[in-house]
C-alpha cells in the first residue's frame, strides 16, 4: 500500500505537534516513530542513533520488541542498518532477510518482517543514525515513499542535534583535544604560510524545519535562487581572473551548476514535501555530501564540491546573511574547509589570505586552478582538519612537503621561522641564478624545462629562467571547461601559449584524458577496474580520431610560421605512433591544399612510459623526431604499482637499479640513433634524482617550475663525468635502492642537493 500525495506534509505537521507537546525526549521519540509508522502504513518504524565507537543503538521502535530499545547495537557496516550508515545511502528491499548483509537480532522479534526501507539521518555531513520502516509482506516501497522518509530523516536530524529527542548526555560528539596536530596533505598549489585558522563554511542553521505555507516557501526559494545567479553573473563580469583564460572557463562551469535544472528541481521537491526553504537547502546539501563520500572519481567529487558551495551561497541569499569576511578576516588568515568552490575563494580578501586547507580537493579541481592563478598556497586531502581546528588556532602550512601543523609547539614555530628565513635566502640565490647557464663543472650543458598545463603557469618561464616547456599538458584546458573547445578556441589558446613562450620551445602533449582525468562533457559509463591502464590517452585518440584531428588542426594553425613540437602519450606499440603521425601528416596536407600557413618546422615525438616500447626502439626510433620519457607512469608500470594507492605508492624507489638500468638503456639507444631524448616527471624535480638522470646521460629534463632553481644549483656544482663513472658500479646492484650511495657521492663531491 502506498501513501497518498499529501502524506509527507501531514506527517510533518504531526511531528511538529509532537515537538510542541510535553514529555521527556524519549517519550517524544517514541511518539515520533509511532507517527511515522502510522503515516507510512508500516508495521515497524525504528530509529537507531550513533554512539561512541561507531555503534548504532536502537533508541526507539514501533513494532519491534520494546525490550530491545537501548540494548540492540550494530557496528557501522554491520547488517542492513549498519550498511545504510556506512554508505550514507538509502536501502529499499522487498525481501530484506534474503540480503547477504541481513544481521538477525533475536531480541528484536523482527524475523516476521520481510520488507525494509531505511535512510540515513544526516547532519553536518555526518551520519547521526538511521530510520527504518518494515512490513510483514514483501512490499515494494515507491520512490515517493523513500523521498518522504528522507524528508523525515532530515527533520529528525535537526531534532536530535538540538536535543529535543535525545538527552544530551546520551549523544556525545567527540572533539579534538587542544593538542598539537600534524597532518599529511596533498599539494594542490605550492607555497608556505603561517597564520590563524578561519573556518570557511557558513553553518546552515534551520530554526524552522516544517513549512507553514508551502507556496510562500517556494517563493522564498525562487527569490534566493535568482539572487544567487545574479551574484555569480556579477562575479563573472567583474573578476580580475576573467582575462586569464582558464579562470573564465572555471567560473562559467561553476555558473552552469547554478543554472542546473536538476539541482533546482531537487530543492523545489524538498519544499513541496513540506520543508521550509532553509530545510530544503540543508537536505539537498546533506545528500550532496553523502554522495561525495561514495564517489571515488576525483573529477566528479570536485564537481559535487561546487554544488556544495552553491548550497552555502544559496542559504546566505535566502537568509540575507553576509559573510562579512573583509572585516572579520585576520591579517594572516589560513582558511580551513571541507571543500571550496572557486567563487568562494574569490570572496576572500587576498591581502589577508595566506593559505587554504581542504579535506577534499585535487590538482584539477576548480578551486585549485584558481588558487594557482592567484599564487595562494593550497593543500588538499587534509584528513579531519575541520574537526581538529578551532577558529583562531595557529597553523603552519608547509606546501613544499605537504604538511600541516595545527597549534604547533614553540620549537616547531621557531624551526619554521628559521626555514622561512633560509627559504628567502635560497629564493634570492635561485633568482640570481635565473640568467646563469645550467652547465656542470666539467662543461656539460643541461637544458632545464618546466611542466605546464594552463596559461597561468606561463609566467614561470620568466620567473625561473627555464629554457622552455618540456611538457604542456593540453588536457587541463579541456578539463576546466563546461564544453568541448572547438578548433577556433583551441587555436587561439595554443597561439597564446606560443606567443608567451616566444623563442623558447614548447612541447605539446596531445590529450591524455581517461583514467582519473575525465572531461565534464565526456560521457562513458564503462567502469574500468584499472583505469590507469585502460582506455586513455592515444587509445582514445585513435578510437575517436575526430578529437585528435581537431586538436592537431588547431596546433598547426597556432604554430603557423614558427616551430611546432608535439608528442603522443601512452604509446605501447609502434603501430599506434605511426597511426597518430599519419593523422598529423594528413592534417598538414589538408592545410597545404587550402593554402593555409604552416609551421616553419614540425617535430613529432613519442612519450616512453609503457615499458613494451623499450623492446620496439629499433622500429620506433627511425619514425620519431624525439623521445620523452614519462617517469611517473613508467615507474608505476615497471613495478606494477598504483602510485595513487597510499599502501604501495612509496613501496618502490625510482632510484632503484632496475629503473636506472632501464633508463640508461633508453638513453644509450637514442644516442646511437641520433634521436634527442628527454625526461619529464617527478624524477626531474628533485635535485638528487635529477643528478642521477644526468649521470645516466640525460641532457634535457622537464620539471615543476619550483624545482628549476634547486636543480640548476645542483647542476652547477656537479662533475658529470665523475658521476657517470661512479654510477657504472650501481646498475648491477640487487639492492632495493641506491639512494644512499648517490647521497654519499653528493656529499663527498660537494654537490648541492
Amino acid at each position: 500500500m502506498a501513501m497518498t500525495a499529501s502524506s509527507p506534509r501531514v506527517l510533518l505537521r504531526r511531528l511538529r505537534e509532537v515537538m510542541a507537546g510535553s514529555g521527556s525526549p524519549q517519550d517524544r521519540l517514541n511518539l515520533v516513530v509511532s507517527q511515522i509508522a502510522s503515516n507510512m502504513v508500516a508495521e515497524v518504524c525504528s530509529v537507531y542513533l550513533m554512539r561512541e565507537g561507531r555503534l548504532l543503538e536502537l533508541f526507539a521502535t514501533e513494532g519491534l520488541n520494546p525490550q530491545a530499545v537501548h540494548k540492540t547495537q550494530l557496528q557501522v557496516g554491520e547488517g542492513l542498518v549498519g550498511d545504510i550508515a556506512a554508505h550514507a545511502r538509502p536501502l529499499n528491499l522487498k525481501d530484506a532477510q534474503s540480503h547477504p548483509l541481513f544481521a538477525y537480532r533475536p531480541e528484536t522479534g523482527e524475523e516476521i518482517y520481510h520488507s525494509l526501507m531505511g535512510v540515513p539521518i544526516l547532519r553536518g555531513g555526518r551520519v547521526l543514525g538511521v530510520v527504518a520502516v518494515q512490513n510483514r509482506t514483501m512490499r515494494d516501497y515507491t520512490e515517493e515513499e523513500v523521498e518522504a522518509l528522507q524528508t523525515v530523516a532530515m527533520v529528525l536530524a535537526e531534532m536530535v542535534g538540538s536535543g529535543q529527542l535525545v538527552e544530551s548526555s546520551a549523544f556525545e560528539e567527540s572533539v579534538a583535544a587542544a593538542l598539537p596536530q600534524r597532518l599529511e596533505a596533498r599539494i594542490l598549489a605550492e607555497g608556505i604560510a603561517m597564520g590563524r585558522a578561519v573556518l570557511h563554511e557558513p553553518r546552515i542553521e534551520v530554526a524552522r524545519t516544517i513549512a507553514e505555507d508551502v507556496a510562500t516557501e517556494q517563493r522564498r526559494l525562487a527569490g534566493a535562487v535568482e539572487g544567487l545567479r545574479s551574484s555569480i553573473d556579477r562575479l563573472l563580469a567583474s573578476s580580475e581572473l576573467v582575462a586569464g583564460g582558464e579562470s573564465r572557463d572555471v567560473l562559467e562551469a561553476y555558473k552552469m551548476f547554478a543554472y542546473d535544472r536538476g539541482w533546482l528541481a531537487r530543492l523545489e521537491a524538498a519544499v513541496d514535501s513540506g520543508l521550509t526553504a532553509e530545510a530544503a537547502i540543508k537536505r539537498v546539501h546533506e545528500e550532496t555530501r553523502a554522495r561525495m563520500h561514495e564517489i571515488t572519481d576525483p573529477y566528479l567529487r570536485d564537481r559535487l564540491a561546487d554544488l556544495d558551495d552553491l548550497a552555502n551561497r544559496l542559504y546566505l541569499h535566502l537568509t540575507g546573511r553576509q559573510r562579512g569576511l573583509p572585516d572579520q578576516l585576520p591579517d594572516d588568515a589560513i582558511v580551513v574547509a571541507r571543500h571550496m568552490g572557486p567563487a568562494e575563494l574569490l570572496d576572500y580578501d587576498r591581502r589577508r589570505l595566506r593559505a587554504v586547507l581542504l579535506e577534499e580537493g585535487s590538482p584539477a579541481s576548480h578551486v585549485a586552478i584558481v588558487a594557482r592563478a592567484l599564487d595562494i598556497p593550497l593543500l588538499g586531502r587534509c584528513a579531519g582538519i575541520t574537526d581538529l581546528t578551532d577558529p583562531g588556532d595557529p597553523i603552519i602550512v608547509d606546501g613544499d612537503h605537504g604538511q600541516v601543523f595545527i597549534r604547533p609547539q614553540e620549537d616547531v614555530v621557531q624551526a619554521f621561522e628559521q626555514n622561512l628565513a633560509a627559504r628567502a635566502q635560497r629564493q634570492a640565490k635561485f633568482a640570481a641564478l635565473r640568467s646563469e647557464a645550467a652547465t656542470t663543472r666539467d662543461a656539460v650543458a643541461v637544458s632545464l624545462h618546466i611542466n605546464a598545463g594552463l596559461l597561468v603557469d606561463l609566467h614561470h618561464l620568466d620567473d625561473t629562467g627555464a629554457d622552455g616547456i618540456g611538457l604542456y599538458r593540453t588536457e587541463l584546458h579541456f578539463m576546466v571547461r563546461a564544453s568541448m573547445p572547438n578548433v577556433s578556441e583551441q587555436t587561439d589558446y595554443y597561439r597564446r601559449v606560443l606567443d608567451h613562450a616566444g623563442p623558447r620551445a614548447v612541447v605539446f602533449r596531445t590529450l591524455d584524458i581517461g583514467g582519473d582525468k575525465i572531461l565534464p562533457y565526456q560521457h562513458d559509463d564503462t567502469q574500468e577496474e584499472n583505469p590507469a591502464m585502460g582506455w586513455r590517452a592515444i587509445r582514445i585518440a585513435l578510437d575517436r580520431p575526430a578529437l585528435l584531428k581537431a586538436q592537431l588542426r588547431a596546433l598547426l594553425a597556432a604554430a603557423a610560421g614558427r616551430r611546432l613540437d608535439v608528442m603522443f602519450p601512452m604509446v605501447a606499440e609502434v603501430a599506434e605512433f605511426k597511426a597518430a603521425r599519419t593523422i598529423l601528416e594528413n592534417e598538414v596536407a589538408r592545410m597545404a591544399r587550402l593554402g593555409r600557413d604552416l609551421p616553419l618546422s614540425i617535430r613529432v615525438g613519442s612519450m616512453l612510459e609503457v615499458p613494451s616500447l623499450m623492446w620496439q626502439l629499433d622500429s620506433l626510433l627511425p619514425e620519431v623526431d624525439f623521445i620523452s620519457v614519462g617517469s611517473n607512469d613508467l615507474v608505476q608500470f615497471l613495478f606494477a604499482v598504483d602510485r595513487g594507492s597510499p599502501r604501495v605508492a612509496g613501496r618502490y624507489d625510482p632510484l632503484s637499479p632496475v629503473v636506472l638500468s632501464f633508463l640508461r638503456s633508453v638513453v644509450s639507444r637514442c644516442d646511437e640513433a641520433g634521436v634527442p631524448v628527454s625526461l619529464c616527471g617527478e624524477m626531474a624535480g628533485s635535485p638528487l634524482e635529477a643528478m642521477a638522470l644526468i649521470g645516466l646521460g640525460f641532457r634535457t629534463v622537464s620539471m615543476p617550475p619550483a624545482a628549476v632553481g634547486p636543480v640548476k644549483e645542483m647542476v652547477r656544482s656537479l662533475d658529470a663525468g665523475r658521476l657517470s663513472t661512479f654510477m657504472d658500479s650501481l646498475y648491477g646492484s640487487t639492492e632495493h635502492s641506491v639512494r644512499e650511495q648517490l647521497q654519499r657521492f653528493a656529499e663527498d663531491n660537494q654537490v648541492v642537493i
